[in-house]
């Protein structure tokens, strides 16, 4: 598909493009004083800020999402809505404060604070494909290969290039600018395609008579079983390294609940027009090729010159968003809690902020490296959110939470065990579903879907290390208990 834009679309996506650029790069300027500048913008986020930032960098997947509601209508909103509101809420209420209030950097840093050196160096690797830009590393360059006409591994390398540009100066100063832009320019966007469809189509009454009917119900004809494993892959967002490197940046443990309490009502509206125009897509243009292509197709249809701009400012501004964002936490990943630490020790001593400093922007570049190779690899932006998601939550899930709650933590040998066999179970599970041929997706050992076991799995082992732990309070007890009998003896005497 091929995008037709007139010069005034033009002038509107140019005009966006050098707006992010010089946002960017101005912001850059705070970054360079102190690495909590760098790292977490001198931890003094404000409330509007903040919202923008988590809005904007968590509705990434504006494609996939357009594809999504194609094939399956408003499933798309019970599987990417609304178990992810739910953990968000549970994030805001029971999390933001504390993550806040521990005043790190990284999710690693939490990990080796709580457990030790194995567990945060596993983290640091699971954190690292949660996190990849690949998703939106390849939206992006279908996008400028629809626009420019150029081959996908041109427009994907150009594209990456130019979103992350800012942040090798900038950090996170440059990252939570740029997104205050593409959080406004993302629901102008959007807001500009559902009044033109209902002018020239009509309303509800025409959706019903043009879609298939399993697009109006919630499984969108798919199986509970693997709806329930979307919801699983939903408990990202308890785990998610942006989440956790915004609460660490927010002015206050209040700005970081409040925050995340706020956004999810913003995501909520961007859900409602983003799953009622891919409805239209489907109504209007039912036999599309490439329903990735859903939201480009609709708007060569529906929306005239300058207000098709903007429609694909919207597209463009969402998916910069989660790749500025994605790609500046996996490199303070790579470069922080792995380069540095392995050639140079503590990253968090006194001495050590330009040089950590240094090796976050070394990730940088090694982040877009693995995202593009990642991205022409498996090119199907759901498939990517789903093997990861998959794969790598069980690992870090009950790990990560438990770190947070004293009396919740198990002895760091168990929890390792319960990380290691969480992720390596789900791993070869999914694997099993392509015996059937290197690129034929089979069905899974015993029809279940990866996440369960490794879930399972990590489960079984904490269970084990909290028992344990039980077993180490009840014979310290006795002992205490042993010693104030003896003194009392003593005392008698």
């Amino acid at each position: 598909m091929t995008a037709h834009l007139s010069v005034i679309d033009w002038s509107v996506i140019i005009i966006y493009f050098a707006s992010v650029v010089f946002v960017g790069f101005r912001a850059s300027r705070k970054a360079r004083s102190h690495i909590d500048e760098y790292l977490v913008a001198g931890r003094s986020i404000t409330l509007p800020v903040f919202v923008a930032t988590l809005v904007s960098t968590w509705y990434g997947g504006i494609l996939g999402v357009g594809e999504f509601s194609y094939r399956y209508g408003i499933s798309n909103w019970f599987i990417f809505g609304v178990p992810y509101y739910l953990f968000a809420i549970i994030f805001a209420i029971f999390l933001a404060p504390r993550v806040h209030d521990a005043k790190l950097h990284t999710i690693p840093d939490k990990l080796r604070e709580t457990f030790g050196d194995r567990t945060a160096n596993m983290g640091a690797f699971l954190t690292l494909f949660i996190v990849t830009p690949a998703p939106y590393v390849l939206m992006i360059g279908i996008l400028v290969e629809m626009m420019f006409g150029w081959s996908l591994t041109a427009s994907v390398i150009f594209t990456t290039v130019v979103s992350v540009a800012y942040l090798y100066a900038g950090g996170l100063h440059s990252d939570v600018r740029t997104n205050s832009v593409e959080f406004i320019m993302m629901y102008i966007g959007f807001s500009v395609i559902l009044p033109y469809c209902y002018i020239h189509y009509g309303g509800l009454s025409f959706i019903e008579s043009h879609v298939p009917p399993g697009h109006l119900t919630l499984t969108g004809g798919n199986s509970w079983q693997y709806i329930i494993a979307w919801f699983f892959i939903a408990s990202l967002t308890l785990v998610d390294p942006v989440f956790h490197q915004r609460c660490y940046a927010a002015k206050s443990g209040k700005v970081a609940r409040n925050g995340i309490l706020v956004s999810t009502l913003f995501w909520l509206f961007f859900d409602f027009m983003t799953s009622t125009t891919g409805l239209y897509a489907r109504a209007i243009l039912p036999h599309l090729s490439q329903p990735v292509m859903s939201y480009p197709a609709l708007a060569e249809v529906v929306l005239p010159s300058f207000v098709k701009g903007l429609f694909y400012v919207g597209m463009l501004a969402s998916i910069m968003a989660s790749l500025e964002s994605l790609t500046f936490v996996s490199a303070v990943t790579i470069g922080k809690d792995l380069l540095f630490r392995l050639l140079h020790g503590d990253p968090n001593r006194a001495d050590a902020g330009k040089k950590t400093m240094r090796y976050s922007q070394i990730g940088i570049f090694v982040t877009a490296v693995i995202s593009v190779v990642l991205a022409l690899l498996i090119p199907s932006v759901i498939q990517i959110w789903y093997d990861l998601g998959t794969v790598f939550i069980p690992g870090l899930l009950i790990p990560l939470m438990t770190s947070y709650f004293p009396r919740l933590q198990v002895p760091s040998r168990y929890t390792f065990l319960s990380m290691t066999f969480g992720w390596v179970t789900s791993l070869l599970w999914l694997l099993t579903g392509f015996f059937e041929g290197a690129s034929t997706r089979g069905g899974y050992l015993l029809n279940m879907q990866p996440m369960y076991p490794g879930l399972l799995l990590s489960l079984v082992f904490y269970l084990f290390g909290l028992a344990r732990r039980q077993r180490m309070v009840a014979a310290t007890s006795a002992q205490v208990s042993e010693a104030h009998a003896e003194v009392d003896g003593d005392d008698s005497v």
